[in-house]
């Protein structure tokens, strides 16, 4: 039996500069065709720059780095939501993410409807979302707005209800980026036990965070990002100590 990993060898991930700015394809699409007629070139964001990386099973591993250094950018292309550009990327094992929970909802749809379309999105199957379908509605506990629009709810239900389908089934590697903040005591206090469950249930975990009790607590190693490239790989006490330092201080 194969072991799960997660194998990256001089990987390099762009972004086109003009769709990146851009906060959707609608808005995209209206600029692309109104703006005037002139020759400008669009250049590249090279978010990630010869990436090599291999974690094992068993390992528990930080990401640090400023908002902007491409802790994000690395977590979803060891997901697949990001192709990349040059390189090799090898993954065994079932992803589960926890970003981007907005992802995949439809707006004038129901919520209930939308369990459906966001689960088939995490490869899902219509037979096990409907098994599961009951358990997610509880523990969003968002009452009667689960037969109404989306549309008709606020951030916080939206988080809730997304975060209770994203984590009704477990997977051999788990990404993080970061913990939901949204919902009160009572639903923050489930979520974290059940963050807490899906963590000891993973093979493999790599958390994002800029809280370092969270990394202490949870992980082992540390990578520390800058400007998309790599520049430590240690123990995770080391890498907080190498990312503070480049800070300019404790």
């Amino acid at each position: 039996m194969i072991s799960n990993f997660i194998s990256l060898h001089k990987v390099d991930l762009h972004y086109a500069a003009v769709a990146f700015k851009e906060r959707s394809l609608k808005s995209f699409l209206a600029s692309t065709f109104t703006r005037k007629k002139k020759s400008t070139a669009i250049s590249d964001i090279h978010a990630l720059k010869d990436i090599s990386l291999n974690i094992q099973q068993g390992e528990r591993v930080g990401l640090l780095g400023h908002n902007g250094a491409g802790k994000s950018s690395l977590l979803k292309t060891i997901a697949g939501l990001y192709p990349i550009s040059g390189g090799k990327l090898n993954v065994h094992g079932q992803i589960r993410s926890l970003f981007d929970l907005s992802l995949g909802f439809e707006p004038d749809a129901t919520g209930r409807e939308n369990i459906l379309y966001r689960g088939l999105l995490l490869g899902l199957t219509p037979k096990f979302i409907k098994q599961k379908e009951e358990e997610i509605i509880k523990f969003a506990d968002i009452g009667e707005f689960i037969d109404y629009p989306i549309k008709t709810y606020s951030a916080g239900m939206q988080v809730r209800l997304a975060f209770a389908i994203s984590t009704s089934v477990g997977g051999d590697i788990l990404l993080l980026d970061e913990v939901i903040g949204a919902g009160d005591a009572n639903f923050m206090g489930k979520a974290r036990d059940r963050i807490t469950a899906l963590i000891k249930q993973s093979k493999i975990l790599v958390l994002a965070s800029h809280d370092f009790s969270s990394l202490r607590s949870l992980c082992t190693r540390g990578i520390v990002i800058q400007k998309g490239a790599m520049v430590f790989d240690g123990g995770i006490e080391d890498a907080i100590g190498k990312y503070q330092a480049m800070q300019g201080g404790v």
